[in-house]
């Protein structure tokens, strides 16, 4: 899953170049090179991914971006950096979500009412603005201690499995609250609902970030 493969003119390769666990480099290879064959992927949120697969291709030495068995390093910041990226994103969509749906409540009436009136919807807006508070400030700390040069794992394992469950839980929401009209495509909830689950997955999944924050507390 490469995003945006189909109109870049340069795709970073990450490869095994020794037997060691950590012997991987990266190279920079023309995106029209002999042997290189891309299909775009339909995906749940539209984001015009590629399947990348290569057959025989070759790349001079100058190819090499870095030294030569030292990629991986450049990658674990690499994927530190996306996941507070997508963090951030993800923040923003729910902020996003959370304002249309106050809107809405607003505008929306039931039995001669604002449904922002009934105790229900109120609750789920006041989760969804906690939900929101929540993911900016955890993001913030992450990117923070990143942007100083501090140690950070743990932060940003954190933020990614955090703020990705919370995005899930403001759009589910956000969905009870709209009802019919956020399923369909004329309206953007669905946009944001199907985006979120694309971002979970992206820099490693909940799952994922979970173990590493089990990993670095002791168990």
């Amino acid at each position: 899953f490469v995003p945006n493969a189909h109109i870049s003119d340069y795709i970073v390769v990450v490869a095994r170049t020794g037997n060691g666990e950590d012997d991987i480099s990266l190279f920079i290879l023309p995106s029209q090179s002999n042997g290189v064959n891309q299909t775009l992927l339909k995906t749940i949120a539209s984001d015009r991914q590629s399947e990348v697969t290569f057959d025989n291709v070759e790349l001079p030495a100058s190819s090499l971006l870095g030294e030569k068995n030292r990629g991986w390093q450049t990658i674990e910041k690499v994927l530190k950096w996306g996941a507070i990226g997508k963090c951030a994103e993800m923040s923003g969509g729910g902020q996003s979500v959370l304002d249309m749906t106050v809107e809405y409540a607003k505008q929306r009436t039931q039995f001669g009412r604002p449904i922002g009136t009934f105790q229900a919807i109120q609750h789920h807006c006041a989760n969804m603005a906690t939900d929101v508070e929540g993911a900016k400030f955890i993001t913030y700390q992450a990117a923070w201690m990143l942007s100083e040069g501090l140690p950070a794992d743990r932060e940003v394992a954190m933020a990614k499995a955090w703020v990705s469950d919370a995005y899930k839980r403001v759009c589910a929401l956000g969905h009870q609250s709209h009802g019919a009209i956020g399923f369909t495509k004329e309206h953007n909830m669905q946009l944001y609902s199907r985006r979120a689950k694309a971002a979970e997955l992206a820099f490693g999944d909940s799952d994922l970030h979970l173990d590493k924050v089990a990993e670095i507390i002791g168990l």
